[in-house]
């Protein structure tokens, strides 16, 4: 049995033009973060509840 591929999406603050940027996926057990400019390097995996603290705080504009 295969594992189907990720849905990977990029932030909608992202340029269009392709550079900087990240792409994510999100699953029930991690969420998986890659180089949008070199998607063939494995990406890595952080718990939900890490990347929801991190949205938090990349959001908190006094940060």
């Amino acid at each position: 049995m295969s594992t189907p591929e990720p849905a990977w999406f990029t932030s909608s603050h992202s340029g269009g033009g392709g550079d900087n940027c990240v792409e994510v996926a999100i699953g029930a057990e991690a969420v998986l973060v890659r180089d949008s400019k070199d998607t063939r390097k494995p990406p890595f995996a952080v718990s939900p509840g890490a990347w929801s603290a991190f949205t938090v705080l990349a959001a908190d504009s006094r940060v």
